[in-house]
């Protein structure tokens, strides 16, 4: 999930409310019997992209991004906690404090025990976003769907707020995201997603029950998979 879902009103880059929103549907999700990783973006506080545009070096943006997401995983695993779940942040960044480095036998055996594990500052890697991170950590862990929570229910042909035609689509196959060039993921995750044959379901992640919804089998936003 993007960095944005955890922001708060004005000033304020994290809302507790919006964390606790977000614990409620995870928590929810668990629940059922279903192991839960989340990667989850530091847009809210730093982006990169923004970063970089404003002078500072690419390098530098990019890991400020990601020092930004291990704010935002502490935040959401103790609302977790709150919430009655067990919960631990795992981060790609060394010498992150507050949070365990990221050891993938480490983060299976957690979700395999019911734990709800975080996961933060992307790959490690500057030049990488954190579509990737996410589409990297389901593929090492065995996932099997990644769920991309976004503002919008799915994936269009156009831009929705821009655009009142524009279709959404219930199903796409990777080669169609990546001919058409859709704004579901960044090339690089959605190519890494159809070597491994991860299917992806894109939604919008402000619908309460969305996720439990999705991971009980109905048939909610964009589904992007194999032919």
């Amino acid at each position: 999930m993007s960095g944005e879902a955890l922001a708060g009103e004005g000033s304020s880059p994290v809302s507790r409310e919006a964390a606790k929103q977000l614990a409620a549907e995870l928590v929810s999700a668990a629940d059922a019997g279903v192991e839960i990783g989340v990667v989850v973006g530091g847009g809210n506080i730093v982006r990169g992209i923004a970063a970089e545009r404003s002078g500072v070096d690419r390098v530098t943006a990019d890991y400020m991004g990601m020092a930004a997401t291990v704010v935002n995983g502490l935040a959401l695993a103790d609302a977790l906690r709150e919430a009655g779940r067990h919960a631990s942040v795992m981060s790609a960044l060394p010498g992150a404090v507050g949070v365990d480095a990221y050891d993938r036998h480490e983060a299976d055996s957690r979700l395999r025990s019911g734990e709800i594990v975080i996961f933060v500052g992307g790959t490690g890697n500057p030049f990488f976003s954190t579509d990737t991170a996410a589409v990297l950590r389901a593929c090492e862990l065995g996932a099997d769907l990644l769920l991309k929570g976004t503002q919008v229910d799915g994936v269009y042909d156009s831009d929705p707020a821009t655009n009142p035609d524009a279709r959404r689509f219930d199903v796409l196959t990777y080669q169609d995201v990546l001919e058409k060039r859709l704004a579901v993921m960044d090339m690089t995750a959605v190519s890494l997603a159809r070597e491994e044959n991860l299917p992806i379901v894109v939604f919008a992640l402000s619908v309460p029950g969305n996720v439990a919804r999705i991971v009980s089998g109905e048939a909610v936003g964009t589904r992007v998979k194999g032919v």
